[in-house]
């Protein structure tokens, strides 16, 4: 029950970016003991059958300022070694607009 419960348990918060064909979720969660982790889902629509396929990551929080290092200098080498065009996705239903290529502040 203990680490099913865990993973099932309610947001804290939740933000949802489209992305193409991709959406990513970061949401935040809490344990038992109210201590906050993220999750990142990317969610893809399998194009054989429709199907949704969810690949997720746990993120705690003594691990973000390495996480956040390591992709920050992941991105920063295809930037400097590869030109990085930005594309713009645009949702009018939703009126929301979501750029690949953003760069992400991890300052805690």
């Amino acid at each position: 029950m203990g680490d099913f419960e865990n993973r099932e348990r309610e947001e804290v918060f939740s933000k949802k970016v489209r992305a193409g064909k991709r959406t990513y979720f970061f949401d935040v969660k809490a344990t038992r003991s109210n201590d906050y982790y993220v999750t990142i889902t990317e969610s893809k629509k399998r194009l054989e059958d429709g199907v949704f396929v969810k690949h997720k990551i746990f993120l705690y929080k003594e691990d973000f300022e390495k996480f956040a290092e390591g992709l920050k200098d992941t991105v920063d080498y295809i930037k400097a070694n590869q030109e990085v065009v930005e594309k713009r996705y645009e949702y009018s239903e939703f009126s929301e607009t979501a750029k690949a290529g953003d760069d992400f502040s991890f300052e805690i």
